[in-house]
């Protein structure tokens, strides 16, 4: 991986502009794909549009942490997936100036068939590493996860907070320049999270820029300087950490 070239503090990594995105779902009782195909074929099929983002607009700076907070459905999860590539906004535009690395499902590149091992090369290329770096960082990588002779074992037996020890090890090897989190702090026992953490500060103090997800609203009040509070798919405060956050615990 190539080093993070020096720019200023104040240069815009993410911007975020008039982003809306709806699905359209279908509203039919089908049971079967045969069911499916037969509708469809005879132009019956029904949709509904569900908007999951409508007309969302923010920037993120070099060297900042912006949390994004919201109740179930406000659409977090589908502000990241847009953001990260994997999903293209129905309306406006998301431009990422640096490399991303996104830690969003649990096992999102992982093949369940393989090992540890194989899975750290496999969804370190996913990420863009070369076979020859994941090699010099394989006994890091490995020590941060502390799954020590679980790395041989196909990661199908792994819990899910195995699993998200593995992704976040290979995620932070490095020091990626535009780093997305989604609960995965939450995940695991006690100490791990608290490693977690420290090892999120590092990247947060090293110039990285970290968006964040969490349903933690002290998380989000400790590890982020602003935060984005959405609401049934829109914007609804943007603003310093401390005061969204509590304006968003009073229901303001």
């Amino acid at each position: 991986m190539c080093c993070i070239c020096e720019v200023p503090m104040s240069k815009t990594m993410i911007e975020v502009s008039d982003v809306s995105m709806r699905f359209r779902m279908n509203s039919d009782r089908i049971l079967s794909l045969k069911e499916f195909v037969t509708t469809a074929l005879r132009g019956r099929l029904h949709y509904q549009e569900f908007t999951a983002l409508e007309h969302v607009s923010f920037t993120v700076k070099k060297g900042e942490t912006l949390g994004l907070i919201g109740r179930n459905g406000a659409g977090k999860s589908t502000m990241l997936k847009v953001i990260s590539g994997i999903l293209k906004p129905t309306e406006g535009s998301v431009v990422c100036h640096g490399n991303v690395v996104p830690m969003l499902e649990l096992g999102s590149g992982f093949d369940m068939d393989l090992t540890g091992r194989e899975n750290i090369f496999l969804n370190g290329a996913i990420l863009g590493y070369s076979e020859e770096f994941l090699k010099e960082k394989y006994d890091e990588i490995v020590g941060f996860s502390e799954l020590g002779q679980f790395i041989e074992v196909p990661i199908r037996n792994y819990s899910s907070g195995m699993l998200a020890r593995l992704a976040f090890s290979i995620a932070t090897v490095v020091q990626p320049e535009i780093l997305i989190v989604d609960e995965i702090l939450s995940v695991g026992d006690a100490q791990f999270q608290e490693k977690s953490k420290r090892r999120m500060m590092e990247l947060m103090g090293g110039g990285t820029t970290v968006l964040f997800v969490s349903h933690s609203i002290e998380q989000i009040r400790e590890m982020c300087g602003r935060v984005v509070w959405l609401e049934k798919g829109q914007v609804k405060l943007v603003g310093q950490a401390k005061e969204i956050c509590s304006a968003y615990e009073s229901g303001n």
